[in-house]
């Protein structure tokens, strides 16, 4: 069996796919690499077939798509042809990251060696190698999602091996068979959310998520949403409703429920002040859309829950967040658990 494969997902951005390109081929374990183009309008292509012709990367294999499928249905096609191929383990790393030379072996050492992992992370720092971006996701009480670590300095860095709720898309390693089990990422989301989503399945269906100190990659944030303004806000506020239909059990649905709702009309508000009001409010109208198809998707999901409740519980975070400000305010109005 093929033992690792990684996606590069690329949209007008070969300059950054490159250097990750390149990372990647530098690895102590070195993976089966795969470049899916999600149908860029500028030369990368071009660059991609030119790279791999003049280095001979037979380790590269280059999938273009004829229409943006966003990183969801962009790292799908990606999965989908890994999963073909047989890998036991298949990563993504995002075009505007490099991985450290000992990212993919700490990563694989981390689930080879428990097998109820599912998913992997490490460190993600900031290019400027001063802060972190994140060393794996929370899921909170307020039906928020948040990066662990995020802006704190590189010293606050765990530094031992240990379960979190989830891991970034932006940098992890998936065990092949957990796909067969709970499916690939939800396309309906395009992009943002999408790792948080896939994690919270993963651990619905008892597949944990570890992080390690080991694997450690380097990333530009923000480099693929700041090309089109109100990408970002646009998909938040579509995806948070979507997560929280599809994955929130039944007994803590209100629970969480109303915090959400809370949260969700404050943030709207705050866009609104920002300029932000027209992406936010066409965001709100595309989540109602997907509504339906999200409780039908939620069904089979909760249908096949592996786990209890109170362990669901136990890796929620009570939160806010440190960096969810807005929201400390009202916390006091709410009993936590």
């Amino acid at each position: 069996m093929n033992r690792l494969a990684i996606i590069v997902l690329n949209w007008n951005g070969s300059d950054d796919a490159i250097e990750c390109i390149e990372s990647l081929t530098k690895q102590t374990l070195k993976p089966t690499i795969i470049v899916v183009d999600n149908n860029s309008s500028d030369n990368s292509v071009s660059v991609f077939e030119k790279y791999i012709s003049i280095h001979k990367r037979e380790d590269i294999t280059l999938i273009k798509n004829p229409r943006n499928l966003g990183f969801a249905g962009g790292i799908n096609t990606g999965l989908v042809y890994a999963r073909k191929q047989g890998f036991e383990y298949i990563g993504v790393l995002n075009p505007d990251a490099i991985a450290d030379k000992e990212w993919c072996q700490a990563l694989v050492d981390e689930l080879s060696s428990h097998p109820k992992c599912g998913i992997t992370t490490g460190i993600l720092q900031r290019r400027n190698s001063k802060t972190l971006d994140t060393t794996g996701d929370f899921y909170t009480t307020w039906g928020l999602p948040g990066p662990r670590n995020r802006d704190e300095p590189i010293k606050n860095a765990p530094n031992k091996t240990g379960e979190v709720f989830g891991a970034t898309g932006g940098g992890a390693i998936y065990r092949a068979a957990m796909f067969d089990d709970i499916d690939m990422f939800d396309e309906d989301f395009f992009m943002y959310y999408e790792d948080v989503d896939l994690s919270f399945r993963a651990q619905l269906a008892g597949w944990k998520v570890r992080f390690t100190p080991k694997a450690i990659a380097y990333h530009k944030v923000g480099a693929s949403s700041k090309k089109v303004p109100g990408l970002a806000v646009y998909n938040t506020f579509k995806n948070l409703p979507l997560v929280f239909i599809k994955n929130v059990p039944g007994k803590l649905f209100w629970y969480i429920g109303l915090r959400f709702f809370l949260t969700y009309w404050l943030i709207f508000a705050s866009a609104f002040r920002h300029g932000n009001g027209w992406p936010a409010f066409k965001g709100i109208l595309a989540s109602i859309i997907r509504k339906p198809a999200a409780y039908h998707k939620r069904w089979s999901i909760q249908k096949n829950r592996k786990v209890s409740v109170n362990y669901i519980r136990s890796i929620i975070h009570d939160g806010p967040l440190p960096n969810q400000t807005g929201l400390l305010k009202f916390k006091r109005f709410f009993r936590i658990k």
